[in-house]
């Protein structure tokens, strides 16, 4: 149990400073492009659908965090969220295409087809409906006259001579999560993807230059903290993010990630597989309902060993999309439900017809 506490409170911390991070990057993207960038993208609904669907593509969690980042701020769409949802693999992303590269990236062409239809058509059906996705009074602002100091002038520094309490806290945070990550202090726990005959043992997603990205990201966040003025460190960084961001996505984040993690101590997928395909189908769809990576891992084992057909991860890669909306999950409960129920009968549709053509 020690150990199982241990292990979600790491993953916590580092997809809770993850998300925290990739808040305030675009925070100061705003800022940089005075509101220009986010602004077209708002008025272009096909366009949030594409561009989440894209972020989803990335190998990880990173662009999923920074696609819920854009939600809670009212940029994109819900139907855009729905489609990072599905393109999304997750962390298995990196399992697959060293595994099995040409077909994870046949498998990725796939889930961006269908998260654009998918998140275009959510979009229409909620206008339609009247039930908007997200309601969020957390716009981003650009105040007038607003800019940032560039970091690489001495006299932008000149803030630091009167630190307040506010921006050292944050500086600290920051430095501490950065040479946490980097020395790999915390880091997600990836577990090997094997086959059903216990022959195929994998370790790839703990390779050190994924945490060196991580670090980098904080670094570059860290160096424009320290110039910020107090007014953007104040109402920007404390009052928009730290204090009404970051208890709730480490609470939400760490009690998911500890039932999911408690359960799976008493659930092994592989004993409940049978020979009966559509059970294995429901199953696939299931499981992807877990905001984990880890436990799909089976199903990219099964496949590789010829155990499964390509109907059955391709339902469990649209459904999983691994720690990406934990976050999502902290802001609106039922946005996060609804998203997961829409992928959930995406996921048996797409999957139950491949299977009937025998896919």
């Amino acid at each position: 149990m020690e150990h199982l506490v241990l292990g979600v409170l790491k993953n916590s911390v580092l997809i809770t400073g993850l998300v925290i991070m990739m808040m305030i990057m675009i925070e100061y993207v705003n800022i940089y492009s005075k509101g220009a960038w986010f602004s077209r993208l708002k008025g272009n609904p096909a366009m949030q659908v594409i561009v989440a669907s894209l972020l989803g593509l990335v190998p990880g969690c990173i662009g999923g965090f920074a696609t819920v980042s854009l939600y809670t701020h009212g940029i994109i769409s819900f139907g855009a969220i729905v489609a990072m949802m599905i393109s999304s693999s997750g962390d298995e992303a990196f399992v697959m295409l060293a595994m099995m590269p040409a077909t994870a990236l046949l498998l990725f062409a796939i889930l961006f087809a269908i998260a654009i239809v998918t998140g275009i058509l959510t979009d229409k059906a909620f206008k339609k409906t009247g039930l908007a996705g997200n309601k969020c009074d957390l716009a981003f602002e650009v105040h007038k006259n607003e800019t940032l100091p560039s970091p690489f002038r001495k006299k932008s520094y000149a803030v630091l001579k009167n630190i307040s309490a506010k921006r050292l806290l944050i500086l600290l945070f920051m430095a501490f999560f950065s040479v946490a990550v980097f020395s790999g202090l915390i880091g997600h726990d990836h577990a090997a993807a094997s086959a059903p005959d216990g022959h195929l043992h994998m370790d790839i997603l703990g390779e050190r230059w994924i945490n060196v990205i991580f670090a980098a990201l904080c670094c570059i966040v860290l160096l424009f903290t320290l110039t910020a003025d107090e007014h953007f460190v104040e109402e920007h960084l404390w009052h928009h993010i730290i204090s009404k961001h970051m208890m709730p996505v480490f609470l939400w984040t760490f009690g998911a990630l500890f039932a999911v993690q408690a359960g799976l101590a008493y659930f092994n997928a592989d004993e409940i597989i049978s020979d009966n395909i559509a059970l294995v189908l429901l199953l696939a769809v299931l499981i992807g309902m877990i905001p984990e990576s880890g436990p799909h891992m089976v199903f990219i084992g099964l496949f590789s060993a010829g155990a499964i057909p390509l109907s059955i991860l391709l339902a469990n890669s649209i459904v999983q999309d691994g720690h990406s909306t934990l976050p999502l999950l902290a802001h609106n409960k039922k946005d996060f439900i609804t998203a997961k129920l829409i992928n959930m009968a995406v996921g048996l549709v797409v999957g139950g017809t491949m299977l009937f053509f025998g896919m």
